[in-house]
């Protein structure tokens, strides 16, 4: 199948956002299954909730995901956006599978994985970049409404946040999942559908 048959899909994610990782990885089981190909944007949880009565533990998780987010936009303006999935997955495999801590060295090995410069880490303490953060992460939010959070993912003209989802799916598991995402996403009236989470991001 060649590349002018193959839909693009743009994937918002934070590299904190548990969940964003879990569908990052779905969709690219469903690259495999579908003629899909997955283009990664930069999202901030901590924008989304800047101004929020937050928990004292999340509002610090959120001071420090700042970070993350702003090496990976200034990664993507330096270096172009191709070099986002090789960085998030280097970030997500740390943060989420690893459980590695929330430091600079984490963020500095995930540069260094993903042949970036490791310097680059400079940027988690610097404002000098977030307009082109805002810019990035409201081109996603914009499409679903500021009452949701990350992934969002769009599609030929479909834009819808999630799916919410554990363990990631696989194969043709992947695939279906996909199929009925778009086809619910795709309802003109269609806003939600859901149910009480009752386990924890299950990373495998």
């Amino acid at each position: 199948m060649n590349d002018s048959t193959r839909a693009p899909a743009d994937f918002w994610f934070d590299p904190l956002c548990p969940w964003a990782w879990l569908a990052s990885r779905w969709m690219l089981e469903v690259e495999q299954v579908r003629p899909v190909d997955t283009h990664f944007h930069v999202m901030s949880l901590s924008l989304l909730n800047d101004g929020r009565d937050l928990s004292d533990s999340y509002q610090e998780l959120m001071d420090f995901a700042w970070g993350p987010a702003r090496v990976c936009i200034v990664a993507a303006e330096q270096h172009g956006d191709q070099v986002l999935p090789d960085l998030y997955t280097a970030l997500g495999t740390r943060f989420h599978v690893q459980q590695a801590a929330h430091s600079r060295a984490t963020v500095e090995a995930a540069l260094a994985e993903a042949g970036l410069p490791i310097e680059l880490a400079d940027a988690m303490d610097s404002t000098d970049h977030d307009d082109v953060l805002r810019k990035s992460h409201y081109a996603g939010m914009d499409q679903v409404g500021m009452e949701v959070g990350t992934p969002v993912i769009s599609v030929e003209g479909t834009a819808f946040f999630g799916p919410v989802v554990t363990p990631a799916p696989k194969g043709e598991a992947a695939g279906r999942l996909w199929d009925g995402v778009r086809l619910v996403a795709g309802t003109d009236g269609f806003y939600e559908l859901k149910r009480t989470r009752d386990r924890d991001p299950i990373f495998d």
